[in-house]
C-alpha cells in the first residue's frame, strides 16, 4: 500500500514537476543554441570555400553586356489577378489545406474520446452517463485539435481568430446547456474545469511552439525531458537506501564536496548520463526526417501531442497507476488516426504537377521575413517546394531538424556548397514530393562568399517561379542587384515575380531595374518579348501570402517559358 502511495505521488508530484522545468528549460536552450546557430552560419557565410583554389569553384561568368542594348523598355507593374492558369493548382493547394485540417481535426477527436471515456469512469456512480457532462469534457480535451488545425491551416491572424471563436462558441453552447439543465451548477466551475484540463499545457506549449524556435523546439524538449528525468533518477537512486546514500555521500567527500555539493553532483551526473541516451533519441528523429518518414510539421506536432497527453492524464493517478495509460493510449489513437488520415487522403502522394520556387529576398528583413515566410509557406508548401540560399533572416526559422543536428555534432561545415562539382552532386539530391503529411520541402543551400553566386544562378534556371522579397531594397543590397541581373540575363520574366513595401525605394527599384536591362546579355530569354514586364506584389495586409501563391503559380510552366 504504501509503495503505490509513493507511486502515486511520483506520478502526481514528480512527473508533472519534471515536464514543468523540461518545458521551462526549453525556451532558453533553444534560444541560446540557435543564437550560436546562426552565428556560425554567418561567420561560415562570410569566409571563401575550403576549395577556393581549385578551378571549379571560380566559375567563368558569361559576360551580361550585349552587343546591342534592347529595343524594348522594361517595365515594372502590379500584378493582375485572376489568371484562369493558376486554378488548378490553387485548387489543389486548397484541397490538401483542407484534408490535412480534416485529418487533425478528426485525429484530436479520437484523442479527446479516449481521454473523456476514462475520465467519465470516474464519474459514472454519479449519475452515471450525462451527456452534457460528456460533452463539455470532451470539448475541453478537443482543445489541441484545434491549436492543431490552426498550426496546419491558418496562415492569417484573421483565420486563427475564427478558429478560436468558433471554438469558443461551441463550448460556451455546451455550457449554457448544461446551466440550464443544472442552475444550481457554478458556472466558474465549468471554467476551472477547462483550465485544469488545459491551461498547464497550453501555456508550456509557449516554450517551443514560438515561431523563431518552432522549427527545433520539439528536438530540444525531447532532449531536455530525458535530461531532467535522469537527473531526478540519480537522486531517487543514491536515496533507495542507506547504503547507496552511504555510497554517495563518501564518493562525494573523496571528491571534497559537502552534502549540498553531493546533491548536486548526483543531479548532474544522472543528466550526463541521460543526455546521452537523449542524444541517440535526437539521433533516431533526424534519421526518420531524412528518411521522409516525417517532418518537421509532423514531428512538432507529436511533441504537442504528447505533452498535452501527459499533463493531462497525471490527475488520473489518483483513480490507480493503471488510469495513467490514458494518456499514452490517447497519444496513440491519434498517431494511428493521422497516418491513416494522411493515407486515405492520398497526402503522400502528388496530386499534379509540383512546381518548383525559387525564394530570393533582402536578409536584412528579420522578423518581416519570418512573418511572411510561415504564411506564405503554409500554402505553396503543399503543392511544391522552396529552394532558398540560407540567410541571417531566416537562419533559425526555415532550419531543419537534420541541418540542426549537424550543426549540434560539430558538422554544420559539410553542409555548405563548396565548389560547382558539390553544387551538381547537391542539387539532384536535394528533397523533392510530399512527406507524408503532404508537405513539400524547405531546400536550404549554405554557401560561402564564394560559391553563392553559381549556386543562385543554378536554382534560378532550374525554378519553375521566382520570388523576390525587395522590401527595404536600397542601394547597399549590391547581392540583390547581382540576383537580378541574373534573372534578366537566364529567367523569362514571366516566371518571376517581386514583393514590394512601404519601404522600398520605388524610384530607385525602377532605375536599378532600367539600368540592369540595358545591359542584360544577348542571349537572354527575355530580349526578343516586344513588351517585357516584371510582375509586382504589394505587401499589403494579411492576404499577402495568399496574392503572392496565385501570382507565382500563373507563371507558365518551365518549358513552355524557355
Amino acid at each position: 500500500m504504501q509503495e503505490n502511495s509513493e507511486a502515486v505521488l511520483v506520478a502526481t508530484g514528480a512527473l508533472p514537476a519534471l515536464i514543468l522545468i523540461a518545458a521551462a528549460l526549453t525556451l532558453p536552450v533553444c534560444l541560446a543554441l540557435l543564437a550560436l546557430y546562426r552565428r556560425a552560419v554567418l561567420r561560415s557565410m562570410a569566409l571563401a570555400s575550403p576549395a577556393a583554389g581549385s578551378a571549379a569553384s571560380h566559375p567563368q561568368e558569361t559576360p551580361s553586356t550585349p552587343a546591342t542594348p534592347p529595343t524594348a523598355m522594361l517595365r515594372l507593374e502590379p500584378r493582375e489577378s485572376g489568371a484562369a492558369s493558376a486554378r488548378p493548382a490553387l485548387a489543389r493547394m486548397r484541397r490538401s489545406l483542407r484534408a490535412a485540417g480534416l485529418v487533425h481535426l478528426l485525429a484530436g477527436l479520437a484523442y479527446a474520446l479516449v481521454l473523456t471515456t476514462a475520465w467519465m469512469q470516474f464519474t459514472w456512480e454519479d449519475g452515471g452517463f450525462v451527456p452534457t457532462r460528456f460533452l463539455l469534457v470532451f470539448a475541453c480535451h478537443a482543445w489541441p485539435a484545434v491549436l492543431a488545425v490552426g498550426l496546419v491551416t491558418a496562415g492569417t491572424r484573421r483565420q486563427r481568430l475564427t478558429l478560436g471563436l468558433a471554438y469558443l462558441l461551441i463550448v460556451l453552447a455546451l455550457a449554457a446547456w448544461a446551466l440550464a439543465r443544472n442552475p444550481a451548477l457554478p458556472a466558474l466551475e465549468l471554467a476551472r474545469l477547462w483550465a485544469s484540463i488545459n491551461l498547464p499545457p497550453t501555456v508550456l506549449l509557449l516554450a517551443f511552439l514560438h515561431r523563431r524556435i518552432r522549427a527545433v523546439g520539439p528536438l530540444v524538449l525531447a532532449f531536455m525531458l530525458v535530461a531532467v528525468i535522469g537527473a531526478e533518477a540519480a537522486v531517487r537512486l543514491a536515496g533507495q537506501s542507506e547504503a547507496t546514500m552511504r555510497l554517495a555521500v563518501g564518493a562525494g567527500g573523496a571528491l571534497g564536496l559537502d552534502g549540498t555539493q553531493t546533491f548536486w553532483a548526483l543531479l548532474l551526473a544522472g543528466a550526463a548520463v541521460a543526455a546521452l541516451l537523449g542524444r541517440l533519441v535526437l539521433k533516431w528523429l533526424g534519421r526518420r526526417h531524412v528518411a521522409r518518414r516525417s517532418s518537421d510539421q509532423i514531428l512538432t506536432l507529436e511533441a504537442m501531442w504528447l505533452l498535452f497527453a501527459v499533463v493531462q492524464s497525471v490527475g488520473f493517478a489518483f483513480e490507480g497507476l493503471a488510469w495513467l495509460a490514458a494518456g499514452p493510449l490517447a497519444f496513440l489513437a491519434w498517431k494511428l488516426t493521422t497516418v491513416a488520415g494522411f493515407r486515405l487522403a492520398g497526402l503522400e502522394r502528388a496530386q499534379g504537377p509540383a512546381p518548383g520556387l525559387l525564394l530570393l529576398r533582402v536578409f536584412a528583413l528579420g522578423a518581416r521575413s519570418e512573418r511572411l515566410f510561415d504564411a506564405f509557406g503554409k500554402r505553396w508548401l503543399r503543392i511544391g517546394h522552396i529552394d532558398m540560399i540560407a540567410g541571417p533572416d531566416l537562419a533559425t526559422t526555415a532550419v531543419e531538424p537534420h541541418e540542426f543536428l549537424d550543426f549540434v555534432g560539430g558538422r554544420l561545415s559539410r553542409a555548405f556548397v563548396r565548389d560547382e562539382a558539390d553544387l551538381a552532386r547537391r542539387h539532384p539530391a536535394r528533397a523533392l514530393g510530399p512527406d507524408p503529411d503532404g508537405r513539400h520541402r524547405v531546400n536550404e543551400f549554405f554557401c560561402h562568399d564564394d560559391t553563392w553566386r553559381p549556386t543562385m544562378l543554378c536554382l534560378a534556371r532550374a525554378a519553375d517561379a521566382v520570388l523576390m522579397d525587395l522590401r527595404g531594397f536600397s542601394p547597399q543590397n549590391e547581392g540583390c542587384r547581382y540576383e537580378l541581373q541574373q534573372l534578366l540575363d537566364h529567367v523569362a520574366l514571366e516566371r518571376v515575380v517581386v514583393l514590394v513595401g512601404r519601404d522600398t525605394d520605388r524610384g530607385f527599384l525602377e532605375r536599378t531595374l532600367a539600368a540592369l536591362w540595358q545591359s542584360s546579355r544577348a542571349g537572354s530569354p527575355n530580349r526578343d518579348n516586344p513588351h517585357p514586364l516584371l510582375r509586382m506584389v504589394e505587401e499589403r495586409g494579411d492576404d499577402t501570402a495568399a496574392r503572392l501563391v496565385e501570382a507565382l503559380l500563373e507563371a507558365p510552366p518551365r518549358a513552355a517559358a524557355a
